[in-house]
């Protein structure tokens, strides 16, 4: 049973660090469930410390990526309809199965947003997208670094109690 939840937590491990960059996959959440998983093997002792600082950080991260694109078209000059084309975007993203749907969706919803403010101001419009795209993109690389922060934990673990699983 060990060794089933320790490659099932890998599996996890880097199907989180591919939800990472595939908004459709919740990768944080995944790769925290990973180490879970190699927590409740019984080779290892449970550390409830160490898994609920990972588990607080995780939400944290999970929670402040849906603002990030907003905040960055705020900054790149953005109204308040431009953030909230930005969190409309956001979400139609994720329903729509198109690639880079939340990309895009951030992007367009910024820029519909905007013009609907003024449609006069079609270069505000632009540079708040554009911020919303940095946003994004800036989300995307903070939880792609943790996800693999969390895959060297668990490799780390898991290297630390090698020859109690075999």
């Amino acid at each position: 049973m060990d060794i089933f939840l320790l490659i099932l937590g890998f599996l996890l491990m880097i199907l989180g660090i591919v939800g990472a960059v595939l908004p459709i996959l919740p990768g944080l959440i995944l790769s925290w469930i990973g180490l879970l998983l190699l927590h409740f093997t019984s080779v290892i002792t449970m550390n409830w410390t160490f898994l609920g600082i990972t588990l607080a950080i995780t939400l944290f991260l999970w929670a402040i990526n849906y603002f990030i694109p907003a905040i960055a078209t705020k900054r790149f000059g953005g109204g308040k309809f431009g953030v909230y084309g930005t969190m409309i975007g956001l979400v139609v993203g994720l329903i729509i199965p198109i690639p880079f749907g939340i990309l895009i969706g951030a992007f367009v919803g910024a820029f519909i947003g905007e013009m609907i403010y003024d449609n006069k101001k079609t270069n505000r419009a632009l540079k708040a997208s554009f911020g919303s795209f940095v946003g994004f993109l800036a989300s995307t690389v903070l939880e792609f670094g943790a996800t693999v922060i969390y895959l060297i934990l668990f490799m780390t673990k898991f290297w630390e109690y090698k020859s109690d699983f075999f």
